[in-house]
Protein backbone atom coordinates (compact mmCIF):
# COMPACT_ATOMS: atom_id res chain seq x y z
CA UNK A 1 0.00 0.00 0.00
CA UNK A 2 1.15 3.37 -0.68
CA UNK A 3 1.90 5.08 2.39
CA UNK A 4 -0.45 7.86 1.99
CA UNK A 5 -3.33 5.13 2.01
CA UNK A 6 -1.72 3.73 5.50
CA UNK A 7 -1.78 6.87 7.24
CA UNK A 8 -5.18 8.09 6.13
CA UNK A 9 -6.75 5.10 5.61
CA UNK A 10 -8.76 5.71 3.24
CA UNK A 11 -9.90 9.32 4.28
CA UNK A 12 -9.14 12.07 2.16
CA UNK A 13 -5.73 13.82 2.59
CA UNK A 14 -5.41 17.20 3.85
CA UNK A 15 -5.26 19.76 0.44
CA UNK A 16 -1.50 21.41 -0.29
CA UNK A 17 -1.36 24.52 -2.18
CA UNK A 18 2.02 26.56 -3.03
CA UNK A 19 2.70 28.48 -0.14
CA UNK A 20 2.53 31.90 -1.92
CA UNK A 21 -0.42 33.14 -3.71
CA UNK A 22 0.63 36.54 -5.60
CA UNK A 23 -1.97 39.00 -7.12
CA UNK A 24 -1.87 40.91 -9.72
CA UNK A 25 -4.69 43.33 -10.71
CA UNK A 26 -3.58 45.29 -14.56
CA UNK A 27 -2.06 43.65 -17.16
CA UNK A 28 1.45 44.67 -17.11
CA UNK A 29 2.03 43.20 -13.89
CA UNK A 30 -0.08 40.13 -14.78
CA UNK A 31 2.44 39.37 -17.72
CA UNK A 32 5.21 40.11 -15.26
CA UNK A 33 4.03 37.91 -13.17
CA UNK A 34 3.30 34.90 -15.68
CA UNK A 35 7.22 35.46 -16.88
CA UNK A 36 8.16 35.18 -13.44
CA UNK A 37 6.23 32.08 -12.44
CA UNK A 38 7.97 30.76 -15.69
CA UNK A 39 10.99 31.51 -14.46
CA UNK A 40 11.03 30.38 -11.22
CA UNK A 41 8.34 27.07 -11.43
CA UNK A 42 5.10 26.62 -10.54
CA UNK A 43 6.53 26.92 -7.04
CA UNK A 44 3.41 29.92 -6.24
CA UNK A 45 0.41 30.70 -7.39
CA UNK A 46 -0.88 33.86 -9.35
CA UNK A 47 -4.35 35.00 -8.60
CA UNK A 48 -5.21 37.87 -11.29
CA UNK A 49 -7.86 40.25 -9.70
CA UNK A 50 -10.96 41.32 -10.94
CA UNK A 51 -12.39 43.07 -8.17
CA UNK A 52 -9.35 45.62 -7.64
CA UNK A 53 -7.34 45.37 -10.82
CA UNK A 54 -10.82 46.29 -13.18
CA UNK A 55 -10.94 50.06 -13.17
CA UNK A 56 -14.47 51.15 -13.35
CA UNK A 57 -16.10 50.78 -16.82
CA UNK A 58 -14.26 48.28 -18.28
CA UNK A 59 -14.67 45.34 -15.32
CA UNK A 60 -16.22 43.10 -18.71
CA UNK A 61 -12.90 44.16 -21.09
CA UNK A 62 -10.76 42.83 -18.10
CA UNK A 63 -12.91 39.57 -17.53
CA UNK A 64 -11.97 38.91 -21.00
CA UNK A 65 -8.74 40.03 -20.40
CA UNK A 66 -7.60 37.73 -17.51
CA UNK A 67 -9.49 34.63 -19.77
CA UNK A 68 -7.29 35.25 -22.56
CA UNK A 69 -4.58 35.25 -20.36
CA UNK A 70 -5.32 32.34 -18.78
CA UNK A 71 -5.93 30.91 -21.98
CA UNK A 72 -2.38 31.71 -23.56
CA UNK A 73 0.89 29.59 -23.82
CA UNK A 74 2.79 32.05 -21.19
CA UNK A 75 0.37 30.08 -18.80
CA UNK A 76 2.71 27.31 -18.47
CA UNK A 77 1.61 25.17 -15.54
CA UNK A 78 -1.84 25.84 -15.10
CA UNK A 79 -1.62 27.44 -11.89
CA UNK A 80 -3.31 30.48 -12.27
CA UNK A 81 -6.29 31.39 -10.80
CA UNK A 82 -8.87 34.37 -10.96
CA UNK A 83 -10.77 36.63 -7.83
CA UNK A 84 -14.25 37.59 -8.70
CA UNK A 85 -16.53 40.16 -8.41
CA UNK A 86 -17.95 39.41 -5.28
CA UNK A 87 -21.24 37.70 -5.47
CA UNK A 88 -23.45 40.51 -4.77
CA UNK A 89 -21.99 42.51 -7.30
CA UNK A 90 -23.88 43.35 -10.84
CA UNK A 91 -20.73 42.36 -12.49
CA UNK A 92 -19.56 38.56 -11.03
CA UNK A 93 -22.48 36.97 -13.14
CA UNK A 94 -20.01 38.40 -15.81
CA UNK A 95 -16.92 37.57 -14.57
CA UNK A 96 -18.42 33.95 -13.96
CA UNK A 97 -19.58 33.97 -17.71
CA UNK A 98 -16.68 35.19 -19.51
CA UNK A 99 -13.53 33.75 -17.36
CA UNK A 100 -14.85 30.53 -15.97
CA UNK A 101 -16.94 29.85 -19.13
CA UNK A 102 -13.90 30.96 -21.39
CA UNK A 103 -10.68 29.63 -19.37
CA UNK A 104 -12.48 27.01 -16.96
CA UNK A 105 -10.06 24.20 -18.30
CA UNK A 106 -6.90 25.97 -17.42
CA UNK A 107 -8.11 28.02 -14.58
CA UNK A 108 -6.16 26.72 -11.23
CA UNK A 109 -9.34 27.97 -9.47
CA UNK A 110 -11.51 31.28 -8.92
CA UNK A 111 -11.28 33.58 -5.67
CA UNK A 112 -14.97 34.66 -4.05
CA UNK A 113 -14.29 37.80 -2.24
CA UNK A 114 -16.63 39.48 0.43
CA UNK A 115 -18.88 36.87 1.16
CA UNK A 116 -21.75 36.71 4.13
CA UNK A 117 -22.44 33.43 4.60
CA UNK A 118 -21.79 29.25 3.15
CA UNK A 119 -25.51 30.06 1.74
CA UNK A 120 -24.21 32.44 -0.30
CA UNK A 121 -21.31 30.54 -1.68
CA UNK A 122 -23.23 27.59 -2.44
CA UNK A 123 -25.01 30.08 -4.90
CA UNK A 124 -22.70 31.23 -6.46
CA UNK A 125 -21.05 27.97 -6.72
CA UNK A 126 -23.84 26.72 -8.44
CA UNK A 127 -23.20 29.23 -11.00
CA UNK A 128 -19.80 28.85 -11.95
CA UNK A 129 -20.69 24.88 -12.17
CA UNK A 130 -22.72 25.63 -14.67
CA UNK A 131 -20.59 27.35 -16.55
CA UNK A 132 -17.53 25.35 -15.67
CA UNK A 133 -19.56 22.11 -16.87
CA UNK A 134 -20.50 23.80 -20.41
CA UNK A 135 -16.83 24.35 -20.59
CA UNK A 136 -15.76 20.65 -19.70
CA UNK A 137 -14.34 21.72 -16.11
CA UNK A 138 -16.99 20.02 -13.51
CA UNK A 139 -14.59 20.08 -11.07
CA UNK A 140 -13.10 23.74 -10.64
CA UNK A 141 -11.92 24.86 -7.32
CA UNK A 142 -13.03 27.71 -5.11
CA UNK A 143 -11.50 29.45 -2.97
CA UNK A 144 -13.14 31.88 -0.42
CA UNK A 145 -12.26 35.20 1.06
CA UNK A 146 -13.14 35.70 5.04
CA UNK A 147 -13.33 38.90 5.30
CA UNK A 148 -16.75 39.93 6.79
CA UNK A 149 -18.58 39.02 9.99
CA UNK A 150 -20.78 36.96 8.09
CA UNK A 151 -18.37 35.00 6.41
CA UNK A 152 -16.02 34.36 9.85
CA UNK A 153 -19.50 33.11 11.70
CA UNK A 154 -19.66 30.35 8.77
CA UNK A 155 -16.23 30.12 8.34
CA UNK A 156 -16.50 26.03 9.53
CA UNK A 157 -19.67 25.29 7.21
CA UNK A 158 -17.88 27.40 4.01
CA UNK A 159 -14.92 25.23 4.50
CA UNK A 160 -17.03 21.92 4.70
CA UNK A 161 -18.28 22.62 0.96
CA UNK A 162 -16.39 20.03 -0.92
CA UNK A 163 -15.48 22.40 -3.93
CA UNK A 164 -14.16 24.63 -1.64
CA UNK A 165 -10.36 23.80 -1.23
CA UNK A 166 -8.80 27.32 0.93
CA UNK A 167 -10.21 30.13 2.92
CA UNK A 168 -8.07 33.30 2.83
CA UNK A 169 -7.79 35.69 5.63
CA UNK A 170 -8.93 39.47 3.78
CA UNK A 171 -7.78 41.85 7.27
CA UNK A 172 -7.98 45.00 5.68
CA UNK A 173 -11.96 44.71 5.01
CA UNK A 174 -12.17 42.92 8.33
CA UNK A 175 -10.92 45.95 10.32
CA UNK A 176 -12.74 48.24 8.17
CA UNK A 177 -16.27 46.75 8.83
CA UNK A 178 -15.48 47.13 12.60
CA UNK A 179 -15.83 51.26 11.73
CA UNK A 180 -12.91 51.96 14.05
CA UNK A 181 -13.67 50.14 16.78
CA UNK A 182 -10.54 48.26 15.89
CA UNK A 183 -7.61 50.75 15.16
CA UNK A 184 -6.18 50.45 11.90
CA UNK A 185 -2.73 49.62 13.86
CA UNK A 186 -4.10 45.87 13.32
CA UNK A 187 -3.80 46.10 9.66
CA UNK A 188 -0.16 45.25 9.92
CA UNK A 189 2.66 43.83 12.36
CA UNK A 190 2.29 43.91 15.29
CA UNK A 191 -0.82 44.60 15.73
CA UNK A 192 -2.41 42.21 13.41
CA UNK A 193 -0.95 39.25 15.73
CA UNK A 194 -1.96 40.62 19.28
CA UNK A 195 -5.25 42.57 18.85
CA UNK A 196 -7.59 40.03 20.61
CA UNK A 197 -10.12 40.77 17.60
CA UNK A 198 -8.36 40.08 14.47
CA UNK A 199 -6.55 36.64 16.50
CA UNK A 200 -9.40 35.63 17.09
CA UNK A 201 -10.64 35.79 13.19
CA UNK A 202 -7.57 34.34 12.35
CA UNK A 203 -7.57 31.33 14.83
CA UNK A 204 -11.37 30.53 13.86
CA UNK A 205 -10.83 30.59 10.32
CA UNK A 206 -7.46 28.70 10.59
CA UNK A 207 -9.30 26.16 12.87
CA UNK A 208 -12.13 25.77 10.10
CA UNK A 209 -10.17 24.88 7.45
CA UNK A 210 -7.43 22.21 9.69
CA UNK A 211 -11.02 20.22 10.71
CA UNK A 212 -12.02 20.14 6.82
CA UNK A 213 -8.47 19.79 5.43
CA UNK A 214 -8.47 22.56 3.35
CA UNK A 215 -5.82 25.30 3.14
CA UNK A 216 -5.13 28.17 5.32
CA UNK A 217 -3.84 31.59 3.26
CA UNK A 218 -2.42 34.65 5.64
CA UNK A 219 -3.54 38.45 4.44
CA UNK A 220 -1.40 40.18 2.65
CA UNK A 221 1.74 42.20 4.25
CA UNK A 222 1.26 46.21 2.86
CA UNK A 223 4.62 46.94 3.45
CA UNK A 224 5.33 46.38 0.25
CA UNK A 225 9.33 46.70 -0.73
CA UNK A 226 10.10 45.30 3.24
CA UNK A 227 11.16 42.02 2.99
CA UNK A 228 12.07 41.66 6.63
CA UNK A 229 8.38 42.38 7.33
CA UNK A 230 7.88 39.95 5.38
CA UNK A 231 9.30 37.00 6.21
CA UNK A 232 8.73 37.98 9.38
CA UNK A 233 4.82 37.91 9.25
CA UNK A 234 5.11 34.77 6.69
CA UNK A 235 7.57 32.72 9.84
CA UNK A 236 4.61 34.35 12.12
CA UNK A 237 1.45 32.88 10.43
CA UNK A 238 2.77 29.86 9.88
CA UNK A 239 4.52 29.06 13.51
CA UNK A 240 2.06 30.59 15.87
CA UNK A 241 -1.51 30.62 13.88
CA UNK A 242 -1.34 27.18 11.47
CA UNK A 243 -1.43 28.88 8.34
CA UNK A 244 0.36 27.16 5.35
CA UNK A 245 -0.28 29.75 2.59
CA UNK A 246 0.30 33.55 2.14
CA UNK A 247 -0.41 36.55 0.07
CA UNK A 248 1.65 38.54 -2.29
CA UNK A 249 1.28 41.56 -4.02
CA UNK A 250 4.70 42.32 -5.52
CA UNK A 251 7.57 40.54 -6.60
CA UNK A 252 9.67 41.01 -3.93
CA UNK A 253 7.46 39.44 -1.41
CA UNK A 254 7.54 35.80 -2.97
CA UNK A 255 10.93 34.73 -2.24
CA UNK A 256 10.49 35.70 1.66
CA UNK A 257 6.99 34.34 1.45
CA UNK A 258 8.38 30.93 -0.19
CA UNK A 259 11.58 30.59 2.41
CA UNK A 260 9.14 31.17 5.47
CA UNK A 261 6.70 28.21 4.48
CA UNK A 262 9.46 25.71 3.54
CA UNK A 263 10.25 22.78 5.48
CA UNK A 264 14.14 22.76 7.02
CA UNK A 265 16.46 20.64 5.63
CA UNK A 266 16.96 19.50 9.02
CA UNK A 267 13.23 18.56 9.23
CA UNK A 268 13.38 17.08 6.12
CA UNK A 269 16.02 15.13 7.30
CA UNK A 270 14.42 14.08 10.07
CA UNK A 271 11.33 13.12 8.68
CA UNK A 272 13.28 11.22 6.18
CA UNK A 273 14.93 9.17 8.72
CA UNK A 274 11.63 8.35 10.77
CA UNK A 275 9.78 7.80 7.84
CA UNK A 276 12.06 5.34 6.44
CA UNK A 277 12.26 3.12 9.71
CA UNK A 278 8.39 2.61 9.83
CA UNK A 279 8.08 1.63 6.22
CA UNK A 280 10.67 -0.75 7.58
CA UNK A 281 8.46 -1.49 10.33
CA UNK A 282 5.25 -1.89 8.73
CA UNK A 283 4.10 1.39 9.76
CA UNK A 284 4.21 -0.18 13.56
CA UNK A 285 5.32 2.06 16.20
CA UNK A 286 9.10 2.77 16.47
CA UNK A 287 11.76 4.28 18.77
CA UNK A 288 13.94 6.87 18.04
CA UNK A 289 16.78 8.66 20.11
CA UNK A 290 14.51 7.95 22.65
CA UNK A 291 10.95 8.66 21.45
CA UNK A 292 8.28 7.18 20.34
CA UNK A 293 6.58 7.28 17.02
CA UNK A 294 3.41 5.80 15.41
CA UNK A 295 1.16 6.40 12.76
CA UNK A 296 0.23 9.89 14.24
CA UNK A 297 3.48 11.71 14.20
CA UNK A 298 4.09 9.81 10.93
CA UNK A 299 1.50 11.56 9.50
CA UNK A 300 2.60 14.98 10.42
CA UNK A 301 6.71 13.96 9.08
CA UNK A 302 5.20 12.67 5.79
CA UNK A 303 3.41 16.26 5.30
CA UNK A 304 6.98 17.98 5.95
CA UNK A 305 8.01 15.51 2.96
CA UNK A 306 5.12 16.70 0.96
CA UNK A 307 5.42 20.49 1.68
CA UNK A 308 9.14 19.73 1.20
CA UNK A 309 8.64 18.85 -2.55
CA UNK A 310 5.84 21.20 -3.40
CA UNK A 311 8.23 23.95 -2.41
CA UNK A 312 11.09 22.65 -4.60
CA UNK A 313 12.91 21.86 -2.35
CA UNK A 314 16.05 19.28 -3.17
CA UNK A 315 15.11 16.51 -0.86
CA UNK A 316 17.51 13.34 -0.19
CA UNK A 317 17.87 10.40 -1.85
CA UNK A 318 15.90 8.46 0.47
CA UNK A 319 13.36 11.45 0.89
CA UNK A 320 12.68 11.51 -2.90
CA UNK A 321 12.24 7.46 -2.82
CA UNK A 322 9.34 7.96 0.10
CA UNK A 323 7.43 10.82 -1.43
CA UNK A 324 7.59 9.34 -5.16
CA UNK A 325 6.23 5.87 -4.50
CA UNK A 326 3.54 5.02 -6.74
CA UNK A 327 0.16 5.10 -5.76
CA UNK A 328 -1.29 1.11 -5.49
CA UNK A 329 -4.18 0.12 -7.63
Amino acid sequence: MHPSEVLFQGKRQPLLLPACDHYAGSEKLMRKSMALQQELGPLFDITFDCEDGATAGSELEHAILVAQLVNSDDNHFGRIGARLHEPASPHFAKDVEFIVGGAAKRLAYVVLPKVESAMEVTRAIDLINQHAQAAGRPDLPVHVLIETHGALREAYDIAALPQVECLSFGIMDFVSSHYGAIPASAMRTPGQFTHPLVVRAKLEMVAACHAHGKVASHNVTTDIKDSPTVANDAQRAGAEFGFTRMWSIHPDQIKPILKAFTPRLSEVNEATNILTEAMAADWGPIAQHGRLHDRASYRYYWSVLQRAKLAGLALPEAAAAIVNLPDSE
